[in-house]
């Protein structure tokens, strides 16, 4: 046998060429889209047919349906999207990931577009190294998209010729006399090869090429076809086990959609391939079955001939390399065409049954969750979504951060008004275990960011990410303050004071005023940072001078009290601790909403 380790590791490498001109062709397209991108994902799909289309769409331009659905799972872990509408939108992927078979089979065989790829790559050069990054991010899909194809072409030259080593063909016979155990096992193969690989379209191009080959007939091609979109789920579910029950309800409900279109295509495999052959027929490709007795009928040395594209032929030779090649055509639209059928049949025949779907995997993976535990609701700490679309996640995040550190205040603000030490113990208890939450949640978040920072962002994001930064550093400020809040609450309640009516009356002013603060400060981080109004800082900076007028007036007030003997020193020190308090956090809700304002005026000056 003439194939080495060599050769073997030759088609190692034109996999991994494949596979990152895809990765790159794929980040080059989501960076150059940037906010678009984001816009389409992130409006609320009005049905489930705009769903289907939305992920149609996607994972047309991304030429991943891994992606889409490692999205769709981020976006129903971010709250972005409900269930039913990610299965509709995880529908539709599977549907756009059938565009990659059919780019190979128009471009991968008569003609060779690998034969572009070095000019193609000469044309984005000078778009790397321009100052602007949106074109050099279309560089960066330019050579994305030539590695692809110059992969594609290496692949199928690396494949071993199996006229030239009968061996392999004989190998690869032992497993398809079995009939329909064939199919099966196939099918397994399909499945393990994609999980392996962790891309379909990288499957379906192997696939394609082994048939176009020789090595498989269409049929037992066809049954990996459908193990691909088994396997193609693994992606998803991967990327879902850090993440709440949401998105693993959403990867679940993935699994099985395609199992369940597996199932019925098994049913119907031999049917249902007649059907895609005579389709094709009609179409004047001619039959994908003739590829396989037709490359029986040449010899290895004449083989070898067609295959090279250097090779002089003469004119018997030249109408057989056109009828191979008319062969490898149409066993390859077949495929195509088999893998576009199947998706949109299953789609068409499972849209009608997204509820159903939804309530099955809703309860197969109950809810448990405890409101007092540390997670993280939005973001996952496993695998991360595309850095664009990770800002909304972070985005999201922070919004429940901030929402529990207000939460903590208001835990603080009900351990004024214990009634026993009993009581006051258990609510300063959770205040300790919010402020241990607060804490850890800031790491996470500032960590999720960093990470998105480092991957390729627009620079209107970059932006975004440090200003989301500031942000979450100054709201896990506003717990620590809750949390002293709590704690001089505490040494008041151990020293055994009581204010008067009139101080508590004015601690009540303080958390009133603070109240409101929190209020409009979650006004301005549910507002897209681009949508906010001057209106929604003005409202935050009139109560901050609200708080501080407030603190001045208490001091004053309190001095003079002190002098007059209304009350202990002593008593007015955790009195003025308390205020103090509450005037720190107005400052760091103020510092939120100014870095909100910050923002928006970058986004109106790109205006």
């Amino acid at each position: 046998m003439s194939y080495t380790f060599y050769d073997f590791l030759s088609l190692i490498g034109a996999l991994g060429m494949f596979l990152y001109g895809m990765t790159l062709m794929s980040e080059g397209l989501q960076k150059v889209a940037g906010d678009k991108l984001r816009s389409i994902l992130t409006i609320m799909t009005k049905n489930r047919f705009m769903g289907v289309i939305t992920g149609l769409l996607i994972t047309t331009i991304i030429q991943s349906s891994s992606a889409t659905t490692v999205m769709v799972v981020s976006f129903v872990n971010a709250g972005l999207l409900s269930l039913v509408q990610a299965i509709s939108v995880i529908m539709g992927a599977n549907i756009g990931t059938t565009v990659t078979a059919w780019v190979i089979s128009l471009f991968g065989f008569k003609f060779s577009i690998a034969d572009l790829s070095l000019p193609v790559i000469a044309i984005s050069i000078p778009f790397l190294f321009s100052s602007n990054n949106k074109r050099k991010s279309f560089g960066e899909l330019l050579i994305g998209f030539a590695l692809l194809f110059l992969g594609l072409d290496l692949l199928k030259n690396s494949v071993p010729d199996l006229q030239q080593n009968p061996e392999i063909l004989a190998f690869l016979q032992n497993f398809t006399g079995y009939g329909y155990g064939s199919v099966l096992l196939f099918l397994l193969i399909g499945t393990i090869l994609t999980v392996v690989v962790q891309s379909s379209s990288a499957t379906m191009a192997i696939t394609l090429i082994m048939c176009s080959k020789g090595w498989l007939p269409f049929e037992l091609a066809a049954a990996m076809v459908l193990g691909e979109n088994i396997g193609t789920t693994i992606t998803a579910n991967i990327a879902a086990i850090p993440a709440n029950v949401s998105a693993r309800r959403a990867a679940l409900a993935h699994t099985m959609f395609n199992v369940f279109g597996v199932i019925w295509a098994l049913c119907l495999f031999y049917p249902f391939c007649s059907g895609i052959s005579w389709l094709i027929n009609q179409l004047g490709q001619g039959s994908p079955y003739e590829l396989m007795s037709l490359t029986k009928t040449i010899d290895p040395a004449t083989m070898a001939l067609l295959n090279d594209p250097k090779a002089v032929l003469n004119p018997e030779q030249l109408a057989l390399k056109e009828q191979y090649l008319d062969a490898q055509v149409a066993t390859s639209f077949a495929l195509s065409l088999f893998h576009t059928m199947f998706n949109v049949i299953n789609t068409t025949v499972m849209l009608g049954f997204v509820g159903l779907i939804a309530k099955s995997v809703t309860w197969l993976i109950p809810h448990k969750t405890s409101d007092d535990e540390f997670r993280l609701t939005y973001i996952s700490r496993g695998i991360l979504s595309t850095s664009e679309l990770s800002i909304i996640q972070a985005d999201k995040e922070i919004l429940e951060f901030a929402q529990r550190n207000i939460k903590m205040f208001n835990i603080a603000k009900s351990l004024f008004y214990a009634k026993n030490a009993e009581e006051a113990a258990k609510i300063y208890a959770r205040v300790e275990k919010y402020e241990g939450i607060s804490d850890r949640m800031e790491v996470e978040i500032a960590k999720y960011l960093t990470k998105a920072a480092e991957g390729r962002l627009s620079n209107t994001s970059k932006k975004n990410v440090h200003a989301l930064l500031r942000v979450v550093s100054e709201i896990e400020s506003i717990g620590d303050s809750s949390y002293n809040l709590a704690k001089t609450i505490m040494r008041k309640r151990n020293d055994g004071k009581e204010y008067s009516q009139d101080m508590v009356k004015r601690i009540e002013d303080m958390f009133l005023l603070v109240d409101q603060a929190l209020a409009e400060m979650m006004n301005v981080l549910n507002e897209n940072m681009a949508d906010m109004t001057v209106g929604s800082i003005a409202t935050s900076l009139a109560i901050e001078k609200d708080i501080n007028a407030l603190r001045n007036e208490y001091k004053m007030k309190n001095a003079t009290d002190v002098k007059e003997q209304k009350y202990p020193y002593e008593v007015s020190v955790t009195y003025m601790d308390m205020v103090a308090e509450c005037e720190k956090i107005g400052d760091y809700i103020v510092n939120v909403v100014e870095q909100y304002q910050e923002t928006r005026n970058q986004v109106e000056e790109k205006k």
